[in-house]
């Protein structure tokens, strides 16, 4: 995955490209500790979306090429 990661506050933000989908939350390699249940986020249709458990926010940079 792209790592362009930003902590601002408590909030995280993750850009993501093409090449990284399909996206899930949380991402490989997190810790064991704020691990939560695994959900796939749907960044093809408007290019961001935001983790319903932990509120981080992925956005699409770029576009998705064949979809």
């Amino acid at each position: 995955m792209s790592t362009a990661a930003a902590k601002t506050g408590t909030q995280r933000y993750y850009e993501v490209t093409a090449a990284d989908l399909p996206v899930h939350c949380p991402m490989d390699g997190a810790s064991l500790w704020s691990m939560h249940p695994r959900v796939y986020l749907p960044l093809a249709e408007k290019g961001e979306a935001t983790c319903p458990y932990c509120g981080a926010r992925y956005v699409l940079k770029g576009k998705v090429g064949g979809h």
